[in-house]
């Protein structure tokens, strides 16, 4: 049972993180890129309005930083929960 518990409880922390990789995702590649697009362009990034830049190149780096960030937060609940690879 003490395994079945741990494996739920990974399973919890895991889901927990993709639900907010995904949130991010979507905010920002769908938000930033296209719904506020409008009043991000009153911004300048660059010579650029702010919400072309995200459409066009810094939903990209977002995107990068998020998965480094993702297979960092995976490794640590992997330790956690005595789930990682040797």
């Amino acid at each position: 049972m003490k395994d079945d518990s741990n494996a739920r409880a990974y399973w919890s922390a895991t889901l927990g993180l993709l639900t907010k990789v995904l949130v991010i995702w979507f905010i920002v590649s769908y938000g930033a890129g296209i719904l506020f697009a409008g009043a991000l362009n009153s911004i300048h990034l660059g010579g650029y309005p702010l919400g072309f830049w995200f459409a066009h190149q810094g939903s990209i780096y977002i995107f990068i930083v998020l998965i480094f960030w993702y297979a960092r937060q995976m490794a640590q609940i992997d330790r956690k929960f005595d789930m990682h690879e040797d």
